[in-house]
């Protein structure tokens, strides 16, 4: 079933978020610069997409690097869009140092958004957890060596 996901459009030369192949489930976003291009260097930087959502009650929206800018040097921050809120969509963007700089142009790709369900639930204090094979071993211990 397609959801519908109401997009405001806060400037003219937004872009909508748009899938790049039938099958991804991340939809890329797209910087809208007030100026045609913006530096990113090592310090976070907030880039403006231009554009907020109405997200359905019941589902999130998360902000998730592109692997070909990451490949760059240019990383995301992982974000969470959560159904209440209304403002532009902003992705942090930043430079490993080896890159150093990064010169974002208007209308870039520059992220994706990937919707997930979120199942409302209780915690429940107890005062032992039930065993598994795994247990405790954490950081890795799946991994083979």
């Amino acid at each position: 079933m397609i959801k519908k996901i109401n997009v405001l459009k806060l400037r003219p030369s937004a872009i909508l978020p748009s899938k790049q192949s039938e099958f991804a489930t991340g939809y890329d976003l797209y910087a809208c610069l007030d100026n045609n291009s913006m530096t990113i260097g090592m310090m976070p930087e907030l880039v403006p997409t231009g554009i907020a959502l109405s997200i359905p009650k019941g589902f999130d929206v998360q902000i998730r690097p592109r692997s070909g800018l990451t490949a760059k040097g240019l990383m995301s921050g992982y974000g969470t869009i959560d159904a209440d809120y209304r403002g532009e969509l902003f992705v942090t963007l930043y430079c490993i140092p080896f890159l150093k700089q990064y010169k974002i142009q208007n209308n870039e790709r520059i992220a994706q958004l990937v919707f997930s369900q979120s199942v409302a639930f209780k915690w429940n204090q107890v005062n032992s957890l039930d065993n598994t094979n795994r247990g405790k071993k954490g950081h890795g211990s799946t991994g083979k060596k």
